[in-house]
């Protein structure tokens, strides 16, 4: 590329050049940029690359370069891009600067979540842009390490405000690839030059005149590509490319290429090959390291020349290859022999101190024979990445350490500690593979357990149906023996697994689970609140809701307790804890544990968890009746699980429909079934006829509420049966079948009774008024609104107001009517519960009331705000910094700032204390 490459633009690549000037004058002009190159191998993104940097004239270039063997060393790919901006550190927020600090290794600590790294090194990018627009360029992003992958990502889809462009260099994948983090983001799909500019490329490298058929058929068979063009044709005279080049041949075009590479590196003198192989052993493109490999290797400096003259690879402040085929080649072309010789000597070379880990890589790649000296060292590799949050690399050393342990029940403990990170690191199949080689290494008893566990805790996570039953109770059975606390958290992902299964065709019942996890091994003394958990569920199925709410209400109370302690159980059971909350009707622990995880969540920057966090949070917020609060949640998990690649929690949004009276919400619902039950969660039957139950009730279709409410009772979902339970009452009644709705009422005295709060209590006297007349119904509304006026289930609240309204009206008693229809009406019409609050304006006109229809209001300003915008605007109303808010929200202060000032626009205020007045709900 010759300095005036950018003036010119490159031959065929108008539009590619356009999009990258447009990507530079985007990040000079502080609107971040990212831009995403995808092609085949050789077809000319790093031409590209090299183009974009050339033309970033006043900008900052941050290079990373993925390399195929650091795949699994965690952060390596990261850590070649920000090494110059280490001197920025120190302006960072703590926290972050602590992340990446451990990230990398610069300081010992515990595991940091990766996506707080991802938020520090967006926070770094946007300190340092404010001196100099930023350019990062990232080729053969494919290769990168996977949790430098996951952190790019998630920054390149939080750049907004900052002077930084994020261009990635990336292959098109294969059928086989394990994922493709870069899907997404705003992408360019490089294809192969036209005929015209192939042909012009052709001649240009081509001796002599080119036969213009021989000509055609090349252009026709590299279809464009111009590495291809280039490559295979050097050295070749027109003759030789007349008489052999268009022979058939169903190679992939990079496998020809990189033989092309291989043809030209084995003509090179032996130290020159042995020479590329260090280099492309060694990724960093460290030069003085290199040096000091050849020493070992005895290569000659005459050999760097030899491969430089032969245009495979560039030796100056970094080394670098032609092009990254030239690395696959050189690696692997080598002799086996050749290559453990090498990494050998890499080993050697490399600081023992300061990168322990990759001397460990090296020597791991250097053995032949078993070495248990190598595997410990390994094994203590693993734990160093672990610590760093690289559960990746921590699963590479391990299997490495495994193959070369030469003891067999050493052999199977770290081939099983393998599979779990493995597991953890989000590779399944990896998983299973160790385990089944942990199996052949005949482990024992208490190993045998732990391993049917991992497998049965796989199983779920693919498919949440009853395929992982059978396996969690064998793992519990055979854990009962040798772990009793694991084998008691063993049965409690077993209920949990039935939960989920729900009424799916040939799966275990969970009462028939709650029998077995009666013979699990008594609690720890003063008992966990897991087992507390444990032995209420297992009351609670198998012996019916009045035992059962007892001790589930004691167990709820020990995790309301350690919330403000063991954050971690907490979060590792809340997936279990808010159905059961749900099920004992139980607002105040919903509203505690929520609080507590999502200010967790956030605080530990744990993304992989937050969402969940916020979608239960969200649920909370519903019932509460601040849907708009309860969008924005929906709307935050949504944008991180996208970020995060994690399957959507589509419940909050459901719910949120279904009260909200969404017109589209009948068809989004049954479509939320199905996707739900083929991935193997039956609970989502009857949690869909419940939500659409709700939503007829809400548009006054009441036989259609009750068909649905009694699926939902033909199986105990829960924390889905007692809410369903109020809703067949309801449309039972108003459809003249009173002794269903009196069936109904029976199961939900037993349920409400047992659960004894105001909110169940309150539900259930207003279900009792229902089915009363007189003095007697009237007193039961009274309860009822009383009851739940005490409670923060607000929505119940106001269709007790509606209820009671319509029942006055038909009382003839239209003065009293028109009072609590009017309160109903504008909590509903407030809440956006645009159903419900036309049934009570219809009643509102029976009554004689004018009252024209009005465009239900959502919510104020949150009609205006973007959810995100609206998250920031209640933020700063409570007094954060734009620096606290970013890490709270995951995204850099700047562009907090560019949000606050779209937010003061659109509130027409002018400083951040006329904030809260200008939003008095929040």
């Amino acid at each position: 590329m010759t300095s005036s490459a950018p003036r010119r633009g490159l031959r065929g690549r108008r539009a590619e050049c356009g999009a990258l000037a447009e990507v530079i004058a985007g990040a000079r002009s502080g609107q971040g940029q990212v831009l995403v190159l995808r092609g085949e191998a050789g077809v000319g993104k790093s031409v590209l690359t090299e183009y974009l940097v050339a033309s970033a004239t006043g900008c900052q270039i941050l290079r990373a370069v993925g390399v195929e063997s650091e795949m699994e060393l965690a952060y390596a790919g990261l850590h070649q891009l920000c090494v110059p901006l280490m001197g920025s550190l120190d302006r960072i927020p703590v926290p972050q600067r602590a992340a990446l600090a451990v990230a990398f290794g610069l300081s010992a600590g515990s595991a940091p979540d990766r996506f707080l790294v991802g938020l520090a090194v967006l926070s770094l990018l946007a300190e340092a842009s404010e001196e100099q627009p930023i350019v990062c360029v990232v080729d053969d992003a494919q290769w990168l390490d996977q949790v430098s992958a996951q952190t790019l990502s998630f920054v390149a889809r939080r750049l907004l405000a900052e002077r930084v462009a994020l261009v990635f260099a990336v292959r098109v994948p294969t059928p086989d690839a394990s994922g493709d983090h870069f899907g997404g983001l705003r992408e360019i799909v490089v294809r192969g030059l036209h005929d015209d500019d192939a042909r012009a490329l052709l001649e240009s490298v081509v001796p002599g005149r080119l036969d213009e058929h021989v000509r055609d058929r090349i252009v026709a068979e590299t279809r464009g590509n111009p590495l291809a063009l280039l490559e295979l044709t050097r050295g070749l005279s027109a003759a030789e490319l007349a008489g052999g080049f268009g022979r058939p041949d169903t190679r992939p075009l990079a496998s020809q290429i990189e033989e092309s590479y291989l043809r030209r590196i084995g003509s090179l003198p032996a130290a020159a090959q042995r020479l590329l192989l260090a280099a492309a052993a060694e990724p960093l493109g460290d030069a003085p390291l290199l040096r000091r490999v050849a020493e070992r290797l005895d290569i000659a400096p005459d050999a760097a020349v030899a491969a430089e003259a032969a245009g495979l690879i560039e030796f100056g402040t970094r080394v670098r290859f032609r092009h990254p085929l030239v690395r696959s080649a050189a690696y692997r072309g080598a002799d086996p022999t050749v290559r453990r010789d090498v990494h050998r000597a890499l080993a050697e070379a490399t600081d023992a101190v300061l990168d322990s880990d990759r001397q460990a890589w090296h020597r791991a790649h250097a053995a032949l024979d078993p070495d248990e000296e190598l595997a410990a060292e390994l094994e203590r590799s693993a734990g160093r990445a672990e610590a760093r949050g690289g559960i990746a690399a921590a699963a590479a050393f391990l299997r490495r350490a495994t193959e070369l342990t030469p003891d067999s029940e050493r052999r199977a403990t770290r081939a099983a500690a393998a599979a779990q990170a493995a597991f953890a690191a989000g590779s399944p199949d990896a998983a299973l593979e160790l385990l089944a080689a942990a199996r052949l290494s005949r482990p024992d008893e208490a190993q045998q357990a732990r391993q049917t566990w991992l497998r049965a805790q796989i199983v779920f996570a693919r498919r949440r149906g009853g395929q992982a039953l059978p396996l969690l109770l064998d793992a519990a059975g055979r854990l009962a023996r040798v772990d009793g606390a694991q084998a008691r958290e063993a049965y409690l992902d077993a209920i949990g697994a039935a939960v989920f299964a729900g009424r799916l065709p040939d799966h275990v019942d969970v009462r028939e689970v709650a029998e077995a996890a009666r013979t699990a091994p008594p609690g720890a003394r003063p008992p966990r609140p897991s087992d507390l958990l444990l032995d209420a569920l297992v009351t609670w199925f198998a012996d019916g809701c009045v035992r059962g709410a007892p001790p589930l209400r004691a167990a709820l109370s020990a995790f309301r307790q350690a919330s403000g302690a063991d954050g971690d159980d907490v979060m590792r059971w809340l997936w279990l804890t808010w159905l059961a909350a749900g099920d004992l009707w139980d607002d105040e622990t919903w509203y505690e544990l929520t609080t507590h995880a999502v200010r967790s969540a956030r605080d530990a920057g744990a993304l992989n968890f937050l969402p969940l966090a916020l979608g239960y949070r969200a649920a909370m917020h519903v019932h509460a009746g601040d849907f708009g609060l309860a969008a924005m949640l929906v709307g935050e998990a949504d944008s991180i699980m996208e970020v995060t690649g994690h399957s959507p929690m589509s419940y909050p949004a459901l719910l949120l429909m279904a009260w909200s009276g969404d017109p589209r919400a009948e068809t989004v619902i049954r479509s939320g079934i199905e996707e739900a039950v083929s991935w193997g969660e039956g609970r989502a039957i009857g949690l869909g006829h419940y939500l659409l139950s709700v939503l007829y009730n809400g548009f006054g279709r009441y036989q259609d509420a009750l068909a649905h409410g009694e699926q939902v009772l033909e199986y105990e979902d829960m924390s889905v049966v007692g809410f369903a339970l109020a809703e067949v009452v309801e449309s039972a009644v108003r459809s003249g079948v009173h002794e269903t709705a009196a069936v109904a009422l029976r199961r939900l005295e037993e349920r409400a009774g047992a659960s004894d709060t105001d909110w169940a209590l309150g539900v259930l006297a207003r279900s009792r008024a229902l089915l009363s007349d007189g003095p007697e119904a009237e007193r039961w509304y009274r309860e009822a609104v009383d009851r739940l006026g005490r409670s923060r289930i607000a929505v119940q609240l106001a269709r007790t107001h509606l209820l009671y309204g319509e029942w006055l009206r038909r009382e003839n008693r239209r003065v009293d009517a028109r009072q609590h229809l009017r309160t109903a009406h504008e909590a509903l019409r407030g809440f956006g519960a645009v159903a419900f609050a036309e049934r009570a304006r219809r009643e509102l006109v029976a009554t004689g009331e004018t009252l024209r229809p009005r465009q239900v209001d959502t919510g104020g300003v949150r009609e205006v705000l973007t959810a995100q915008e609206g998250q920031i605007a209640r933020l700063a109303a409570d007094g954060m910094t734009n620096s606290e808010i970013g890490a709270a929200l995951f995204i850099s202060p700047r562009t907090v700032e560019w949000h606050l000032g779209k937010v003061f626009t659109k509130l027409d205020v002018k400083s951040r204390n006329k904030l809260r007045a200008a939003l008095p709900d929040v």
